[in-house]
């Protein structure tokens, strides 16, 4: 796992850390059941603080991408069609909260679409 963290770029160095694992993951250069290296070790390699990398952790467990097994150490999970059946599953709750709002499917498709541009730029 090769990682890199520029302290003078806009993204904070826990997303930084966040970002470069889930991608990893996601094109398998860290394949399922990867075990990442400690909190502690991490952050004494990347030269941060080890909340800084507990924080990427946690989001990274957050969003299905690790998951921690207890004294066993962190891995990364398996993605696919679990990773798609979360999204289903939250996709359908923001369509029940869309038509809750008196949202129309025009609407509510284009705050979507909004949504993904923005988090797919950045």
């Amino acid at each position: 796992m090769t990682l890199k963290i520029h302290i003078d770029e806009g993204a904070a160095p826990y997303e930084q850390v966040r970002a470069q694992i889930a991608e990893q993951a996601r094109s398998g250069a860290l394949p399922v059941g990867y075990r990442l290296p400690t909190v502690r070790g991490l952050a004494e390699s990347l030269g941060l603080a080890a909340n800084t990398v507990a924080k990427a952790y946690r989001a990274l467990e957050a969003d299905g991408v690790i998951e921690t097994r207890g004294r066993n150490g962190t891995f990364v999970a398996a993605s696919g069609p679990a990773a798609q059946r979360e999204a289903a599953v939250a996709a359908g709750v923001y369509a029940e909260r869309a038509l809750r709002l008196g949202l129309t499917e025009d609407e509510a498709s284009a705050a979507v679409r909004e949504a993904l541009r923005a988090a797919y730029q950045a």
